[in-house]
């Protein structure tokens, strides 16, 4: 592509994309729909300008985007979570894929007169879209919420059940029937069981190891490369071994959530999925062929209508079989009874040999799509249901999901040097929940052996501010010896979360003024409170009563050490 070219289609994808994301958006049907129907404008099979042809190598080069989200996800399930949601993993999750392939497989028999093709078509178009699901949840901030944790024990079951799939592909085919012989079973288990032993001495040994030394060194940009190394080194021997690359992101990330620098892995990776993921929806929106599926208008809203009723049904009773909440099943069931984005892969890999012809691989394409572009609102409509069930039943007892426990801090720490050290041991020691913030290697280690939770990252990245949910907290302490750092922290912090208070340290009162004038709540300057506590010791001493002390004391202090500042000549 020419630079001209790649320029025009740049500023024509921004320009709708900025356009439909911020109409739906304001609409209340969250960005994933406009993002959908963006790239429908821009797609080959609209009548306007034609961003790119080549559909499919945008896609496949966009799902890097799902890889990178699910990696994310991993950082965020501890492995104990993850253990503890094992039976809706593999018991519910099991059930959805086998009950439901199996009725939507009866459904299309009567278009596929073959039964073996049609119970893969069920199979298919039983998974859901992990990718829209979880950008679903994330931006409503219900990822860590019941029917949230539900949905994604699902999903990542349907991941796993992938493998399977794919194997039974070639099985079907006279062209991939000599495909599965090649490779003996025992051969097929053996690269499965090394792939996974290599992942994780790549997520449990190997990456936290250079990571450190990487730290030690102050080397970001090699700590970044050695982050998205592990990343999509995990995705493609993944992705080698037959499972899907999502799977080993999710695992590398799994792996890495207890590791010290798990905030800032997540602050360094979050910018880029945000884009290629935007990108993968965008993609999928242009992969809608709206004129072939309108010379059959009836055939495909009768198909699309059909699979979800069908997935919402078979979700639904299986939440209740399971004895979850009625709203918890309204929800999951709403939520996940779209197609998902890797029955495009099955699909392909079946057309390629000759499972399906085309056009029954054109038409599950766009069953799958659309109903994609049905998730919003259908996730919308459960919520509205479930809210109304809420109502008409205040008190719905069940059986509650295995979960951690409300961590969010109260107060976030920026930096563990001395003055951070000694604020973090009288938060612990009155019982307040809080987490710090170290780039110094050696700190975040003497945190970690004082039992408190400090990490490795850098309190002025806006990112890892994002990644600790900073929102949430009641206050933001930064004690770093730094200034440059300390104004950049505070600049980010008034700028994103004008509502949490800011106490700052400072070195002097020249220093304090700028960082009150970046926006800090309170600033002490560190020399100046030393020579007020020496002073109020000296004066009592001599006898000074302690009220008068105390005067004195809050006049220095008062409207930002003005007394203290005319005697220096500075300016308040």
């Amino acid at each position: 592509m020419e630079l001209h070219s790649f320029i025009y289609s740049a500023v024509l994808l921004l320009f709708v994309t900025s356009l439909a994301v911020t109409v739906f958006r304001h609409l209340g049907l969250g960005s994933v729909l406009g993002l959908l129907i963006a790239g429908i404008v821009v797609g080959p099979h609209s009548p306007g300008p034609i961003l790119t042809p080549h559909v499919e190598d945008v896609r496949n080069f966009t799902e890097l985007g799902v890889v990178m989200l699910l990696f994310l996800i991993g950082l965020e399930m501890k492995p104990h979570r993850l253990w503890a949601m094992r039976r809706e993993v593999f018991g519910l999750g099991s059930l959805q894929v086998i009950l439901t392939g199996l009725i939507i497989a009866a459904y299309l028999r009567g278009s596929q007169p073959d039964w073996s093709r049609a119970l893969l078509l069920g199979l298919t178009l039983a998974l859901s879209s992990t990718a829209f699901v979880v950008q679903l949840l994330q931006e409503r901030g219900e990822i860590a919420s019941r029917h949230g944790t539900v949905s994604f024990a699902v999903l990542l079951m349907q991941d796993l059940a992938i493998v399977p799939l794919l194997a039974l592909v070639p099985l079907l085919s006279e062209r991939g029937a000599a495909l599965g012989t090649e490779i003996p079973l025992w051969r097929q288990t053996g690269l499965a069981v090394a792939v996974f032993l290599a992942v994780w001495v790549l997520g449990s040994r190997l990456v936290p190891w250079l990571l450190e030394r990487l730290a030690h060194q102050g080397n970001r940009e090699g700590f970044f490369m050695v982050v998205m190394l592990a990343l999509f080194l995990s995705a493609w021997l993944m992705h080698e071994a037959g499972f899907s690359m999502a799977l080993g992101a999710f695992l590398i990330g799994i792996l890495l959530s207890d590791c010290r620098y798990s905030l800032q892995i997540q602050s360094l990776v979050e910018p880029y999925k945000g884009l290629l993921l935007s990108l993968f929806f965008v993609a999928v929106g242009m992969s809608i062929d709206l004129g072939t599926l309108f010379e059959q208008p009836l055939l495909f809203a009768q198909g699309a209508v059909a699979i979800l009723l069908i997935k919402l049904l078979a979700l639904f009773v299986l939440g209740l079989a399971f004895d979850f909440p009625l709203t918890v099943a309204v929800r999951v069931a709403f939520l996940l009874a779209q197609g998902g984005e890797f029955g495009f892969v099955l699909l392909g890999t079946a057309k390629a040999l000759g499972v399906i012809d085309d056009a029954t691989f054109v038409l599950a394409v766009g069953l799958i799509s659309i109903t994609m572009l049905a998730t919003p609102l259908m996730a919308r409509l459960g919520d509205l249901l479930a809210a109304r069930l809420e109502r008409n039943k205040p008190m719905e007892l069940g059986p509650q999901l295995p979960a951690e426990p409300d961590v969010t801090p109260k107060v976030i720490i920026g930096g563990y040097g001395r003055v951070g050290h000694v604020v973090a041991v009288l938060l612990h020691g009155s019982g307040i929940p809080f987490i710090v913030f170290d780039n110094n290697p050696a700190h975040v280690r003497k945190g970690h052996q004082d039992g408190f939770p400090v990490y490795y990252g850098d309190i002025g990245n806006p990112d890892l501010l994002a990644a600790a949910h900073v929102e949430r907290a009641s206050l933001v302490v930064l004690t770093v010896d730094q200034g440059s750092a300390a104004l950049r922290a505070v600049s980010h912090l008034r700028n994103g979360y004008p509502h949490v208070p800011v106490l700052a340290r400072a070195r002097d009162l020249e220093a304090s003024g700028r960082l009150l004038q970046a926006g800090a709540t309170e600033a002490y300057p560190e020399a100046i409170e030393s020579s007020l506590n020496l002073a109020a010791h000296a004066l009592r001493i001599v006898g000074t009563p302690s009220d008068d002390v105390d005067q004195v004391l809050e006049g220095a202090r008062g409207r930002n050490y003005e007394l203290v500042r005319s005697r220096h000549g500075l300016k308040g």
